[in-house]
């Protein structure tokens, strides 16, 4: 079990989270305090971090969404929208980029376009968005959005999770 804390300087947030990998999978449990009011969240991805659910809560509103391998399901309804996404991103939360960069297991300067179901928060909606990973070092890389000019270089620990992601979020416990 690993426990991080990050500031979210674009939002005025703190989030605490836990990550417990098993022989199972991945759970992560989160909570974010916004100037939106207290956000939580868990997501479940299996052993290979590859993303299966997510639940979310903020205030008296929530989100689910599931991905089986075949096709998103949002808050019991099918997305075939999504289906091109393996991944979810979480707007206020920089645990998301954990997911691609376990799953992908890039070695260093390889680089992996991908798709994920981006989830607007406070709006609590799902959209796709483009993305590109590129492993700069062993613990750096370069996020690239796809559909715009957005460009970041991420530092992490030897477990994937963000410790800097400039302009935007940074690890406290660090």
């Amino acid at each position: 079990m690993v426990e991080v804390r990050w500031v979210g300087w674009a939002l005025d947030s703190t989030e605490k989270c836990r990550v417990d990998e098993s022989r199972e999978g991945v759970r992560i449990e989160s909570v974010i305090e916004t100037v939106f009011g207290t956000c939580t969240y868990g997501v479940i991805a299996d052993r290979s971090w590859q993303f299966r659910s997510l639940t979310m809560r903020l205030g008296p509103r929530s989100l689910r969404a599931d991905y089986g391998g075949a096709a998103w399901v949002v808050n019991d309804i099918v997305r075939p929208d999504l289906d091109v996404a393996r991944e979810v991103d979480i707007a206020i939360s920089p645990l998301s980029n954990s997911l691609p960069i376990r799953r992908l297991g890039l070695a260093i300067g390889e680089s992996a376009e991908i798709t994920t179901a981006y989830v607007s928060v406070p709006h609590l909606t799902v959209a796709t968005d483009p993305q590109r990973y590129t492993r700069l070092a062993e613990r750096e890389y370069r996020y690239e959005s796809r559909d715009s000019d957005f460009v970041a270089t991420l530092a992490v620990d030897a477990h994937g999770l963000v410790i800097d992601y400039p302009g935007l979020f940074v690890r406290s416990d660090h």
